[in-house]
């Protein structure tokens, strides 16, 4: 097993998302793009209620890119999503 540049794993913010948005529909949206490694959208702790964002990882750094570059903006459940590399601050993300 090599560790390449391209197998690093991208880390995707995706934001706006309608609360009724499944982890399977986000991860359907991805998938034309490459493999994905997880898809996790975050709730909230007590109603288990979407919070309207999530991430997804993709182990290709030039699939994950276009991904980003591709889907921003895009419909997803009639919402126009927000799609970024995530950061340190992602966490801190809301609607």
């Amino acid at each position: 097993f090599f560790l390449t540049y391209n197998s690093i794993i991208m880390n995707i913010l995706v934001g706006k998302l309608n609360p009724q948005t499944t982890e399977q529909q986000l991860e359907k949206h991805f998938n034309s793009f490459g493999f994905i490694t997880a898809v996790d959208i975050i709730k909230e702790s007590y109603s288990g209620d979407s919070l309207g964002y999530g991430y997804v990882l993709m182990p290709n750094l030039e699939e994950a890119e276009a991904a980003i570059r591709k889907l921003n903006g895009t419909s997803l459940d009639g919402h126009a999503i927000f799609v970024s590399k995530a950061s340190q601050n992602s966490s801190r993300y809301r609607l």
